[in-house]
């Protein structure tokens, strides 16, 4: 129980500080652009069925779950101001704290994260692998714009986090040439197996708004992770003693 314990109760504060920090720099960055995108939206024919990333829509850019909904007269969706910040801050909140779960589990695996300076490449490794590596074929979307099938890109997705996460594994801990070489055909795998593509590209959004949204979701994405690695590695340091990782003391 101590492991346990102890693992979940760093992931919980890390996700918690992470993911208020994390709706606090989507209220100034991409909050913004994602309401003048519903403005290109809602203008649009109302009666249409389409596919978005939920995290987009909320703000948060930095999961797979995708969500489809069709806009109508009944449809719901959280009053803009404190309501709307007050959703995104608690789906942050549960994603990062699953996040930590992870990131957490495999440090520990392999030593632990030892200082805050640690945990920031071990915060830049999760952004690679779970925002850096997926959005260079699905970048992050705005309201109104085409996209393929949910499953689809769900699938894609997920391989393509496997992927990147075991190929740099296979470079960062395995002082070899094979392993390297086959960390590096990983990670390009899935990219030139190709992310797939909605039929028509066709949108009403600006290329403009939308390339802002593209680099405004990726740098509070890394903020993110450097945010997350960083408090991991300060949390983990108050429960180890004597530099003995927690795993090894919850199994003791």
């Amino acid at each position: 129980m101590t492991l346990f314990r102890n693992v979940v109760f760093i992931a919980a504060i890390a996700g918690l500080l992470s993911g208020i920090a994390m709706a606090a720099m989507q209220t100034f960055a991409t909050v913004p652009l994602i309401l003048a995108a519903e403005t290109y939206e809602n203008a649009a024919p109302a009666n249409h069925d389409h596919d978005t990333q939920a995290a987009n829509a909320g703000a948060a850019a930095t999961t797979p779950v995708v969500e489809a909904h069709a806009h109508g007269e009944d449809a719901w969706e959280p009053a803009d101001g404190f309501e709307r910040f007050a959703y995104t801050a608690a789906a942050n909140i549960v994603t990062a704290i699953g996040f930590a779960l992870v990131l957490v589990a495999v440090s520990e695996a392999l030593g632990g994260i030892l200082s805050w300076r640690q945990g920031l490449f071990w915060g830049f490794a999760g952004f690679a692998v779970f925002t850096l590596a997926p959005g260079l074929g699905l970048p992050p979307e705005l309201p109104g714009m085409p996209a393929a099938d949910v499953s689809i890109r769900q699938a894609w997705w997920i391989g393509t986090v496997l992927a990147t996460a075991g190929g740099l594994a296979l470079l960062a801990f395995r002082n070899s040439l094979p392993f390297a070489l086959l960390g590096v055909a990983l990670i390009v795998a899935p990219h030139i197996i190709g992310a797939p593509q909605p039929v028509s590209h066709g949108t009403a959004v600006p290329a403009e708004l939308l390339r802002r949204f593209v680099v405004a979701a990726t740098l509070t994405n890394l903020m993110f992770w450097m945010v997350l690695g960083a408090v991991v590695g300060l949390l983990r340091s108050r429960f180890t003693v004597a530099g003995e990782p927690v795993l090894k003391r919850g199994l003791a």
